[in-house]
């Protein structure tokens, strides 16, 4: 079996990658620039090409049987999407997997989430065997606010007091990698969260925990935050992300028990804890 990996240098593409080499799959990671291919994990093979540039997909996917497709944000994410969804159409793919988000169809009013809808209806509807991984926000979304909590004590991302169920992306590819590998999760579509319901303030709290030191959340005002974010990010990167905190201020991004329970069952374990991950995080920026 080989699988291309669409998205394989990124955060949950290098653990996917890994994971279908640890079950003994043929690997091939799709990339955009040349340079990285050096970089690829040994047993790895690479190829060059662009989901902006269609015409680059189909020799990416020659002898392919399976695929995982990321896609990321940006203003072009459902073009980028789209295509690689009819790529895969014309390659007679046997199995596509692709990673989605949390609730999306809740809040279509978020541009991000607006985007993937649309991706997602493509794939339901082209014939392939598919599955959607729907995950909640990453725990290694934090290491980015690593200066902020050392040298300021504070922890800055927006996530507001209703509760969200935040998710180790260990956890989300071992999802990929089983949805992948193993038979029955064709036409699933599976939340993938972390058990507890995590605000804000007790994010902070348990950074401080195990760095050692009080750690304040930096609060719910989105003015704020947006000034500070431009600084970092283009301008409409934060209009989108300032949409998606709003709504996760105002409902929370939450898993059901039920949710909860089929995710133990796929994963063949629990899901991580934000806990673990922060001790283990803050000890390796210890050393």
């Amino acid at each position: 079996m080989r699988v291309l990996v669409i998205g394989g240098t990124g955060n949950v593409g290098s653990q996917v990658t890994q994971g279908l080499l640890q079950a003994g799959v043929v690997v091939r990671v799709l990339t955009r620039s040349a340079d990285k291919l050096g970089s690829l994990p040994a047993g790895v093979e690479g190829a060059v090409g662009d989901l902006t540039a269609p015409a680059s997909l189909p020799a990416a996917l020659q002898g392919v049987d399976a695929a995982f497709l990321v896609t990321a944000l940006s203003q072009t994410e459902t073009h980028e999407g789209l295509a690689a969804v009819e790529s895969a159409k014309a390659a007679r793919l046997r199995r596509l997997v692709y990673m989605s988000v949390h609730h999306l169809d809740r809040a279509p009013h978020i541009p991000h989430f607006a985007s993937k809808i649309t991706i997602e209806y493509a794939i339901r509807t082209s014939g392939i065997p598919y599955t959607l991984v729907q995950p909640n926000n990453f725990f290694q979304v934090d290491t980015w606010f690593r200066e902020a909590m050392l040298q300021y004590g504070l922890y800055p991302q927006p996530i507001g007091r209703k509760g969200v169920n935040r998710v180790d992306v260990r956890d989300i590819a071992d999802v990929v990698v089983a949805a992948l590998t193993q038979p029955g999760h064709e036409g699933k579509a599976y939340t993938v969260a972390g058990p507890d319901a995590l605000t804000g303030d007790s994010v902070a709290q348990t950074w401080g925990r195990h760095l050692g030191r009080p750690i304040q959340y930096l609060g719910d005002d989105l003015d704020v935050w947006a000034q500070q974010a431009k600084a970092m990010l283009p301008e409409w990167l934060v209009m989108d992300l300032c949409i998606m905190y709003r709504h996760i201020q105002q409902y929370g991004l939450i898993a059901t028990e039920a949710d909860l329970a089929e995710l133990r069952s796929v994963l063949g374990h629990a899901p991580r804890r934000f806990e673990d991950f922060a001790a283990e995080t803050a000890a390796s920026w210890k050393t």
